[in-house]
């Protein structure tokens, strides 16, 4: 079966790592950020998901890492996500370093099938 750009075959599940551009954040910073969000989303995926859980970690723990510009629209994606069932959560920065503290840095999305998430997140560019 050949695989769409994004990889949106039936079944397939994925994660999305969603980063607000305007903050500019450094490399390794966006990298650590990216990091919370995956690994939280693990922890409540294994308490609300198990069965999908499992299928996304047979399938190679797939994840996405996405650049929007503005915190209004991680807000709208956060928002069309929740409608679809698609779990959600954002990560805010400690503040010891590059933003101040609270500032939510990362909206991480999934896993979740990735016939529910790339309606709201494949037109996104890569970070």
């Amino acid at each position: 079966m050949p695989r769409s750009p994004r990889g949106a075959e039936r079944g397939e599940r994925k994660m999305a790592l969603v980063l607000r551009g305007e903050l500019r954040l450094s490399a390794g910073k966006s990298a650590v950020q990216a990091a919370h969000a995956a690994v939280m989303l693990v922890e409540q995926a294994r308490r609300r998901d198990e069965s999908g859980m499992a299928e996304w970690l047979a399938q190679g723990q797939k994840k996405i890492a996405l650049v929007v510009s503005t915190l209004d629209e991680m807000v709208d994606i956060e928002r069309r996500a929740r409608a679809r069932g698609i779990a959600v959560l954002w990560v805010e920065d400690a503040g010891f370093t590059e933003v101040a503290p609270g500032t939510r840095t990362c909206l991480g999305l999934g896993p979740a099938l990735a016939s529910e998430l790339d309606p709201i997140t494949g037109s996104l560019p890569l970070l």
